[in-house]
């Protein structure tokens, strides 16, 4: 039976929303497929404004490789804006797809990607605009799986009433192998309900149902244990790895968005996963092993989606782009094909050891120069070996004198407030290393006008990370500790107006602390922000952190637990942390004395290049680290001649 479109509806609201333009699809590279030619159906939603949404990689790739397939449709939906959001209430239009503005609701599966928690409370306005209800065990044999991913998704436990299933991983080949579970369910006539279609996907011991799990508390608040109620259910779930990157070389076709959006260029990935073992760094432990994508397989990526798109800038993407074994290469290459079309390259930020101004040249050759950026993280020599961040003050010195001294002006250096066993003077001592880096500057290029921005975050301890167990900082004590790096900044009469601060405040730190290690007693929490207004809490102006407090002052005392006990609380080696039946392959034992590492202020080398470490990836999910050398070169893949020159081509 056909889905009709909503456009009519929503077309009579659009005059008067801002930015109608995001609500209207048909972008360049977008999919529509009959409705009743296929028998599985995807929508699929990045929970925040179409702005950021559109570019995201992970939905990208997931709408493109379930597209390709015979018999599966894939749409894509955006949070609505507050404005259109009271207007779809009012005339009952309900959360639809841009593609063809289909209900969400419509949909086999409603597919979300977290990368960060605060996208949360946007999930549950969109699955009640939806007309599905808000929590799982409300939802009949007609209401879509509701399924999250992304890097949220290793503790989707503070979502678990209002999610049925989670996907923890790389996403290309579980959405495949779900659509075939779910295919032949379907097939079979929907035999035992949505109850039977979940125990399968479980069964598989790669989805995690939340709902086949009880969690059995302690008098104290800690968790006792986490037990499968049902029969053929796992213990614990695995993560997903895809292995080969060249054979998953998406998206060919990249979107082209029709409004303005955070990233105007065309992305690929180049290597996924990182060895670097940053403890505070959640995405380089959950994403091992190291996965290099070949330099011809970046190359064609690169060809294909250029000719796709029309885009003028590529993005290198991966967590730390400079240490590809073939970096070099690479930019050289990519910057020798595209000279004369002026196609710029772009790194998302450069470690300190891994810059050279060979590959900073190859990258600005065809594009503008802008600023470089680095991340050294801690102010401090100690700070950066409790993080595990090998990068001394002279390696930093040395790398931003080579770039003032080769024509850069700006240089951008990004920090963390609020790490583990951190003083007031580790912190200060940022503002020493800005004023160095200002005074070398001058030194080497001879001009006054070289500028270093400082950009500071608050620390988040994360899942699946050796800080796992640390205390966060409260937000009253990173605050006073940020005003006085400010001061100390603005006080400095000779450097200090070359230095530019940027901060956020401790606030929204606590609240994604709360989300990112809370268990499910957080859910209540997030309903009640919910219905108290909380929409978009990933950006400053809508964020209400005493909304957030006040909620869970409500939600929490029933439970015996506080805002503090979540955040500012340290935990014990004994406790049973809330995704502990997640397996992400990373050891606890390894994680624990890594954690100790950290306290004796212990650095550990990068494995891609030193012995393995047991931190229990490889063996655990049979992976191994993948990097190059190839050996190959990034021919072009035509030689373009001057006129009137004889030669041959490639």
């Amino acid at each position: 039976m056909s889905v009709e479109s909503v456009f009519p509806q929503l077309e009579a609201l659009l005059p008067h929303v801002q930015k109608p333009i995001q609500y209207v699809g048909g972008e360049l590279n977008s999919t529509v497929k009959p409705w009743d030619d296929c028998d599985v159906r995807w929508a699929l939603m990045y929970p925040d404004a179409y702005e950021v949404g559109l570019p995201n990689q992970g939905v990208m790739i997931l709408y493109e490789v379930l597209n390709e397939q015979d018999g599966v449709l894939a749409e894509r939906t955006y949070s609505v804006w507050p404005d259109l959001e009271a207007l779809m209430r009012e005339h009952r239009v309900p959360q639809f797809t841009v593609d063809s503005h289909r209900p969400v609701k419509a949909f086999d599966v409603f597919g979300l990607s977290f990368s960060t928690e605060l996208g949360y409370t946007n999930m549950l306005t969109a699955l009640d605009l939806a007309g599905i209800p808000l929590e799982s065990k409300d939802r009949t044999v007609d209401d879509p799986i509701v399924l999250a991913g992304g890097h949220a998704a290793f503790n989707p436990e503070p979502i678990a009433d209002f999610i049925d299933a989670a996907v923890i991983g790389d996403g290309e080949q579980a959405v495949l192998d779900m659509t075939r579970i779910i295919r032949e369910w379907k097939a079979e006539g929907r035999p035992g309900g949505r109850e039977e279609v979940l125990l399968r996907l479980a069964k598989t011991g790669a989805v995690y149902i939340p709902a086949f799990y009880d969690v059995e508390y302690l008098p104290d608040g800690r968790i006792a244990r986490v037990v499968p109620n049902r029969s053929g259910v796992p213990w614990r779930v695995s993560k997903h790895t895809v292995m080969d990157l060249d054979e998953w070389p998406y998206p060919k076709q990249p979107l082209v968005p029709l409004a303005e959006t955070v990233h105007e260029r065309m992305s690929v990935e180049i290597f996924r996963g990182c060895t670097r073992g940053c403890r505070f760094c959640q995405a380089g432990m959950i994403t091992r092993p190291v996965r290099e994508r070949s330099i011809t397989g970046i190359g064609e990526m690169v060809d294909k989606g250029l000719k796709a798109t029309g885009f003028e800038e590529v993005g290198l993407l991966s967590l730390s782009s400079a240490d590809h074994s073939e970096i070099g290469d690479i930019a050289k290459g990519l910057a020798d094909r595209y000279t004369e079309d002026k196609i710029g390259l772009s790194l998302p930020s450069t470690r300190v050891d891994a810059f050279n101004v060979d590959l900073a040249n190859e990258l600005t050759r065809n594009g503008r120069r802008s600023g470089l950026t680095f991340a050294p993280e801690g102010g401090s020599e100690r700070m950066r070996k409790v993080i595990n961040k090998m990068v001394s003050e002279e390696d930093l010195i040395r790398t931003v004198a080579t770039a003032y001294g080769n024509g850069w002006r700006q240089v951008k250096l990004y920090f963390m407030c609020g790490l583990p066993t951190e003083t007031d003077d580790d912190v200060l001592q940022i503002a020493d290393m800005a004023t160095r880096v200002i005074a070398k500057g001058r030194e080497v290029s001879g001009a006054n006008d070289i500028r270093c921005t400082v950009s500071i975050g608050g620390f988040v301890p994360k899942p699946h990370t050796p800080f796992q167990w640390a205390p966060q900082l409260s937000a009253e004590e990173t605050d006073a500790r940020l005003q006085k790096l400010r001061d100390k900044i603005r006080g400095d009469k000779k450097y200090g107006r070359s230095i530019g601060f940027r901060y956020h405040d401790g606030k929204p730190g606590i609240v994604e602390g709360l989300l990112s290690r809370g268990d499910r007693r957080i859910g209540a929490v997030i309903r009640a922000v919910y219905e108290d207004g909380g929409r978009f809490d990933g950006w400053r102006e809508h964020f209400s952190y005493d909304r957030w407090m006040a909620c869970a002052d409500k939600a929490l005392p029933s439970f015996g637990v506080d805002v503090d006990w979540y955040t500012t609380r340290e935990r014990s080696y004994e406790e049973v942390l809330p995704w502990d039946h997640l397996d992400s392959g990373l050891d606890k034992d390894w994680l624990w004395e890594d954690w100790q590492d950290a306290l004796d202020e212990t650095e550990v080398e990068d494995c891609r290049w030193t012995p393995c470490f047991d931190c229990g990836v490889c063996p655990a999910m049979d992976t191994t680290i993948q990097i190059g050398p190839t050996g190959k070169k990034l021919l072009p893949l035509t030689v373009k001649q001057p006129a009137g020159a004889g030669g041959h081509t490639h």
